[in-house]
């Protein structure tokens, strides 16, 4: 199944899962327009294409109701603005994560704080695009960096020791003030 761009890619998780499920494909980079928003290209550079892939899985469970798991992976590169040369730079993102479906917002709840994987309720659909896109978001950097920036960084100059002004010492009226009390 090829999705075509700009539809939602909605999914019945439970049939998705129970039948073991498996879609891939790839994206172009405007596609997902909260992630777009979020990018600074160069004047040259296009957005990079998004490869994605998710895979449906029932998991039965002893003694209770069996279990629906996404496993989803999804790569691109973002372009960032680096934080400390302002300068644009390629960040690769790379998503591989399990996501477990409960029956309701209360279970998801409790389950989401114990377990090292996502936990969602199930809903009657699952937009796959908006998922992915969540996910990619979520592995943005809290602060965009080069490893080591591409020129120098500009650093306000010094001025030189004749053009300085004597500074005047801020608690040199505090002095004369206590001198006066004394």
């Amino acid at each position: 199944m090829k999705p075509r761009s700009h539809d939602p890619l909605r999914l019945d998780m439970a049939a998705f899962a129970a039948d073991g499920g498996e879609l891939a494909g790839a994206w172009p980079g405007a596609d997902l327009a909260r992630l777009a928003e979020l990018q600074a290209p160069p004047q040259d550079a296009a957005l990079a294409e998004i490869r994605w892939s998710a895979q449906g899985e029932l998991r039965p469970v002893t003694g209770g109701e069996p279990e629906l798991w996404l496993m989803l992976q999804a790569d691109t590169s973002a372009w960032l603005t680096c934080q400390r040369c302002l300068q644009p730079m390629a960040e690769p993102l790379a998503v591989d994560t399990r996501i477990r479906f409960v029956r309701g917002e209360a279970q998801a709840e409790a389950l989401d704080g114990e377990e090292d994987y996502d936990v969602l309720a199930l809903a009657r659909s699952l937009d796959l695009r908006a998922q992915v896109e969540d996910e990619l978001l979520l592995a943005l950097p809290i602060v965009p960096r080069h490893e080591v920036c591409p020129q120098p960084l500009a650093v306000a100059a010094e001025p030189d020791a004749d053009e300085a002004a004597p500074r005047e010492n801020p608690f040199a009226a505090l002095a004369a003030l206590r001198g006066k009390g004394g």
